[in-house]
């Protein structure tokens, strides 16, 4: 045994010395795309929303809605779209365990029972129980081997096979982690905007039923008139026309409410009659700034963004792992144990085994394959990192976006503001010339629909400021910040 081993030893350093001529030969390899810098992170100088900060991890409780704060943390809890995502977390982590652990030491209890007739004149026939031939109708020697003990197996990975492809998968790990976070934002965002469209949708019913109130005087005013012949139906009907233009934006409004009720319902997961009764308040006020650089911090605060980079990051493991694949492998695997073709004698101090089998791989004639394995692992990477730059890109595009539509709409706001103001003056005045005796009470009346009609208006503007910041809270990451990465 020691002849043979000493045999083994010497066959596995005479592989190892002709290892560097077994490499098999890299024709093409193109070098890595470059990824986007982060100093070009940065958003033009004409955007210059006042700056708030970054948003906070629970940005919802600036708006200090219990109601809004009920509803996120349900959908976070129970949305079947989130607890995909965090399944799809637990499947990458498992797949990196599993590549990690084939990189460790394997050992394996092995038994085998061997039950055969064999030739007569083979190399076992002297070794065979020639009475067992009794138990079978056929001529010929039997045995029964059997073999016990364990079987151990180690890759030695000099060139990073498998050390590659566990970063790799380690990095589809973390992207999946932050795709999780990615998904908890989108449900919380879209909560919030929903809530709140909720919210002016109440508040814009309230208005149409005030507008309602007042045109409807309008009529009974103008039929009174009629029916005492002091004026024709003309001003009668068209307040009646006005009447029903207004149900109908009501029943608008209120086929609005239901449609958001239900869409709300299907993000947070709630049942039919599940989802708790949404009481009318006001819309908050809008406070949400661009902050005043972005640099790495946006790559850190957007959650899809380090997704995309774990990815790059696992596409150019895969590379290293694809290039490790043209040098030679070296493997070790040692068996201890019994062997016999006679049971009775398996246990035997004589029945004892030991091998031990260093191995060499030379990819001698394999070039083609592995140039092509190389060459599509390269140019996937280079896919990935071209994404992920469009992504950056993207990202900062939607910051700017975003911060200028909501810098516009409190503009548009300040000066509808103002207009609301103007209108109300002209309300007053008809109510204070009513009150003096010098106008009727239908003109009186009839003067508030201007203003409520600019209110409406002012409404709009408010509901739009509201769902655009939480727009562009997304736009930031929500509060994300980058967690420490596995690795």
């Amino acid at each position: 045994m020691t002849r043979n081993l000493s045999r083994l030893l010497l066959c596995g350093l005479l592989g190892s010395a002709t290892a560097l001529s077994g490499c098999a030969l890299v024709r093409k390899d193109s070098t890595p795309h470059q990824q986007l810098q982060p100093e070009q992170i940065k958003l033009a100088s004409d955007i210059h929303l006042a700056s708030q900060g970054w948003p906070q991890a629970q940005w919802w409780r600036q708006f200090n809605d219990p109601q809004l704060d009920a509803l996120i943390q349900r959908s976070l809890s129970g949305s079947h779209t989130l607890a995909e995502a965090k399944l799809r977390e637990e499947k990458t982590q498992s797949q990196a365990d599993l590549l990690e652990a084939g990189t460790q030491l394997q050992v394996a209890a092995m038994g085998m029972l061997n039950r055969q007739r064999v030739s007569t004149n083979g190399f076992l026939g002297p070794f065979a129980d020639q009475s067992d031939s009794r138990l079978m109708p056929m001529d010929g020697p039997y045995y029964t081997e059997g073999t016990v003990g364990l079987l151990a197996g180690l890759d030695l990975d000099l060139w990073g096979v498998h050390r590659s492809a566990v970063a790799a998968a380690i990095g589809a790990q973390n992207a999946a982690v932050a795709e999780t976070a990615t998904v908890e934002l989108a449900i919380s965002t879209g909560v919030a905007q929903l809530y709140y469209s909720m919210q002016a949708s109440y508040q814009m019913l309230d208005l149409l039923q005030q507008t309602r109130e007042v045109i409807e005087y309008a009529v009974e005013a103008h039929q009174s008139k009629v029916a005492h012949g002091l004026e024709a139906q003309v001003p009668y009907h068209g307040a009646r026309a006005q009447v029903l233009a207004v149900d109908k934006q009501i029943a608008a409004v209120k086929g609005q409410i239901v449609e958001t009720r239900e869409t709300l319902r299907a993000l947070i997961g709630a049942g039919a009659g599940d989802l708790p009764a949404i009481k009318p308040v006001s819309l908050p006020q809008v406070q949400t700034g661009i902050p005043a650089t972005l640099s790495y911090d946006l790559l850190a605060r957007r959650p899809d963004l380090q997704a995309m980079r774990w990815y790059v990051q696992a596409s150019l493991d895969q590379v290293d792992s694809a290039r490790a694949l043209f040098y030679p492998s070296f493997d070790i695997k040692a068996f201890f144990g019994v062997d016999s073709i006679h049971l009775d004698k398996l246990f035997e101090n004589r029945s004892k085994q030991i091998n031990f089998i260093p191995g060499l791989t030379l990819p001698l004639f394999d070039g083609g394959r592995l140039n092509a394995n190389l060459e599509s692992t390269r140019a996937s990477s280079n896919m990935l990192i071209e994404r992920y730059n469009q992504s950056v890109l993207d990202a900062v595009r939607d910051v700017a976006i975003n911060g200028t539509r909501l810098q516009t709409l409190n503009d548009e706001r300040t000066m509808q503001a103002e207009r609301v103001s103007a209108i109300r003056y002209t309300q007053a005045a008809a109510e204070a010339a009513y009150k003096r005796g010098l106008s009727s009470r239908l003109l009186a009346t009839e003067a508030r629909l201007p203003v409520l009609a600019e209110e409406m208006s002012l409404l709009i503007l408010d509901s739009r400021r509201v769902v655009q910041s939480i727009q562009l809270i997304k736009t930031l990451g929500g509060g994300y910040q980058a967690p420490v990465a596995k690795k």
